[in-house]
């Protein structure tokens, strides 16, 4: 019955908005005579009208009871002058797609079986910025980066590395959880709860637990964006929760969750989400996903292309913003820059548009602030 009701429900939201969208704005009828009503010079004031807000046809959809969903599909099926929209054809299209409007990170269908389910697999990147933090980029979390992973963490002691920015920003979803768990226990206590995934029609906790000694102890940072997925957010909401890490970026993906490939007959497939991934603390990740600590806008495009080119040039030209040249007393008068003004003439002499600066990344900069101003604290 529940179940049932849901669909009408969504039914009637996908079918309000086409109507409404279809119908025609009521105009008022004409007075006698064609002439508009007259208003008496000294009528009493009235009092001014309480502000509302006007409801959203999600809003009046949401709060029909069971009888009055079952009653406007009764209305609309005998009274609508299309009879060809509101068969029960139609009206199922109209459930279907209002439920992959309302859970968009839930429920998916996919032309093929050979359809991809994401991108290619991201690269290891590693680096020391500053000196003394170090910074990984775990990328795909399989077994090839999380060997490079450990061969990292076992050098940073030598290299007197006291922080660890961990950048989720390109972790895609993957379905091996256990290895998942496996990059978490290189930084989370041992004995603890790394996540759990759980199926709440079954009532079934599968619960993943570190077994090992970190491999770090420093102060860590987390970056996120919405290009953090699945398992990914498990982790970054570990390290939040155990070592105090503050997540920098953006929202992650809200799509912490297992999901399934189910066949249709026509051989399209409907992914559904079947278990949630909950976080140490015992918060569902599905499908809120994890909200920064620290908000730090950045587009993704500038994201991509920077660590497209880190790995021939490295992250700290892209973290550290170039200076201004200085201008003198004369030019400050002036309102000149003569520095500038010398490197585009000399540009254009040779022919070349002006060189477009270096993108910027304003996430990774954040975190390595907050890493200087808290070793500036501790040294006080």
């Amino acid at each position: 019955m529940k179940s049932r009701l849901l669909l009408c429900s969504v039914a009637i939201s996908i079918l309000a908005a086409n109507l409404a969208a279809q119908s025609p704005a009521p105009t008022a009828p004409p007075p006698p005579g064609g002439r508009a009503p007259q208003v008496p010079s000294k009528s009493p004031a009235l009092p001014a009208a309480s502000p509302s807000v006007t409801p959203t046809t999600q809003d009046l959809v949401n709060s029909l009871g069971p009888a009055d969903l079952q009653a406007v599909i009764t209305l609309l099926k005998s009274n609508f002058t299309d009879p060809d929209a509101i068969t029960d054809t139609e009206l199922s299209r109209a459930t279907v797609e209002g439920l992959l409007v309302r859970l968009p990170r839930g429920v998916m269908i996919l032309p093929n079986k050979e359809n991809p389910s994401g991108a290619a697999p991201s690269v290891f990147y590693n680096e020391v910025i500053a000196g003394t933090v170090g910074y990984v980029r775990l990328g795909s979390l399989n077994n090839a980066n999380l060997q490079t992973l450990d061969k990292n963490l076992s050098t940073f002691a030598g290299k007197n590395v006291n922080a660890l920015i961990v950048d989720l920003r390109a972790s895609q979803a993957t379905d091996d959880l256990a290895v998942v768990a496996e990059f978490a226990k290189r930084l989370c206590p041992k004995g603890k709860a790394i996540l759990t995934l759980r199926k709440p029609a079954r009532r079934q906790d599968r619960v993943f637990t570190s077994d090992r000694d970190p491999a770090f102890r420093g102060l860590v940072m987390v970056l996120a964006d919405s290009d953090t997925a699945g398992a990914a957010e498990a982790i970054a909401a570990a390290l939040r929760f155990y070592d105090k890490a503050l997540v920098i970026g953006q929202p992650t993906a809200g799509r912490a969750a297992e999901y399934s490939d189910l066949p249709l007959p026509n051989g399209k497939i409907l992914r559904l989400a079947v278990s949630e991934m909950i976080s140490p603390e015992g918060r569902s990740l599905f499908p809120e996903g994890v909200k920064p600590d620290l908000p730090v806008e950045m587009s993704l495009a500038d994201k991509r292309q920077i660590f497209q080119l880190s790995g021939e040039k490295g992250m700290s030209l892209f973290v550290y913003e170039a200076g201004r040249p200085h201008m003198n007393e004369a030019a400050l008068l002036a309102g000149t820059n003569p520095e500038v003004e010398a490197a585009e003439a000399a540009q254009q002499r040779r022919g070349r548009a002006p060189e477009k600066p270096p993108p910027h990344d304003p996430v990774l900069q954040r975190a390595l602030d907050v890493v200087t101003s808290l070793e500036v604290y501790q040294k006080r």
